[in-house]
């Protein structure tokens, strides 16, 4: 039984040698990163995960836009969607917050930087 047994170690031992020696010239391929926002980026298999949240199949689309003017994460969709960086950019988002988890978060995002855009504080202008 002794023998059998350090024939398994030896044969264990070489398995490992050989794997060390396999990958020990070989370098491993980068992981291909993506720029979803200014100045964010993450790798490709991330922003499919994020994708695939209700209400994020646009991630990744508004390179331009800064992390702070997307209102994503308030509606509980990716942090990367639904851009509200331009008044009409925020009027879009307001009619496509239903697509949100949370709609009201992306509401409450959009009042937040564009209160003109919030119906209940709107005034009449003009003569009373």
């Amino acid at each position: 039984m002794p023998k059998s047994s350090t024939k398994k170690k030896s044969t264990v031992k070489k398995s490992q040698t050989s794997k060390k020696r396999a990958t020990a010239g070989k370098k491993k391929a980068p992981k291909k990163k993506v720029t979803v926002a200014k100045g964010v980026t993450i790798s490709k298999a991330r922003e499919r995960k994020l994708e695939r949240k209700p209400g994020s199949s646009n991630t990744g689309e508004y390179t331009n836009v800064s992390p702070a003017n997307f209102a994503g994460r308030s509606g509980g969709a990716s942090p990367y969607s639904f851009p509200i960086n331009t008044l009409k950019r925020a009027r879009n988002a307001l009619a496509r917050a239903h697509f949100a988890p949370n709609p009201e978060g992306i509401q409450r995002a959009v009042y937040k930087k564009y209160p003109q855009l919030d119906p209940k504080k709107k005034t009449k202008k003009g003569k009373k």
